[in-house]
């Protein structure tokens, strides 16, 4: 057991004669953690840009529905009446009427 682990800490098993099946799963599993790392590098990337997108729709939406409030004020009948009383227009006393074309054949 004590032979064992001073060998391990002396690094005999990276340079005895089957040395190269060690080193070959060294080289994999270190490759294999470079990937990893870079897998979770780019999620983590990829969820901030995701956030960054939703911040920028939760602002453009509450614009949005800020400029269709204001329209919405702007088209009111009282409104535009205001607005047209000092031009001399107002509205009219009468309503429409519907005109009726009969077709005959």
């Amino acid at each position: 057991m004590k032979k064992g682990i001073y060998n391990i800490l002396k690094a005999n098993f990276l340079i005895s004669d089957d040395a190269f099946k060690n080193w070959r799963f060294i080289v994999f599993c270190t490759l294999l953690a470079i990937f990893m790392i870079a897998c979770s590098h780019s999620a983590e990337r990829k969820v901030h840009l995701i956030a960054k997108i939703n911040n920028e729709v939760r602002e453009l939406r509450s614009e949005f529905v800020e400029k269709r409030s204001t329209l919405m004020k702007l088209k009111m009948e009282s409104n535009i009446t205001s607005k047209m009383a000092n031009r001399g227009v107002k509205p009219s006393e009468t309503p429409p009427y519907k005109i009726k074309i009969k077709i005959t054949e």
